[in-house]
């Protein structure tokens, strides 16, 4: 491997502090699929590209934001990898009927991606909802001791 590529890759070590994920999360991550086998160095050393410290951080942000299941990452970022390739795909191939198979096929990846999240904001909203009429039960409930209070205040004893 050049020296100038070598530079471009990060040891493991550099990745775990970037993404603030553990070495061992990053290896857990590519034994699950959900990072590709690094390129390695001579003595097995793990190199890491920028792509795959962004593809960390994505795992990452589904992850804590969205509350996602691994599997469920997993599926949302390889549809995000073929959805690439068939864009690489569709900018070399001229034939019509086979851009039109990429589109058809990214279209479906996207759909189940899209799916994948609706269900996550249907949960959202529905746990959204409940805790919503929690608080207004307890506005509620004080507003009501509010006004027993100032009854009581204006009440002669």
């Amino acid at each position: 491997m050049a020296a100038d590529r070598a530079d471009a890759y990060l040891q493991i070590g550099e990745v775990a502090e970037r993404t603030g994920v553990t070495q061992r999360t990053l290896r857990f991550y590519e034994e699950k699929g959900l990072l590709n086998p690094p390129t390695r160095m001579e003595g097995g050393f793990r190199l890491y590209s920028e792509e795959d410290v962004e593809r960390v951080a994505k795992i990452r942000q589904l992850q804590n934001l969205l509350g996602f299941s691994l599997a469920e990452i997993k599926e949302l970022v390889d549809a995000d990898e073929l959805k690439s390739q068939i864009r690489a795909e569709y900018r070399r191939d001229a034939d019509v009927a086979e851009r039109r198979a990429g589109l058809q096929r990214g279209l479906e990846a996207t759909e189940k991606q899209y799916a994948l999240i609706r269900q996550k904001l249907d949960q959202l909203r529905a746990m959204a909802e409940e805790y919503e009429g929690k608080l207004a039960r307890y506005h509620a409930r004080l507003e009501q001791l509010d006004a027993e209070e100032r009854e009581a205040a204006t009440t002669p004893t």
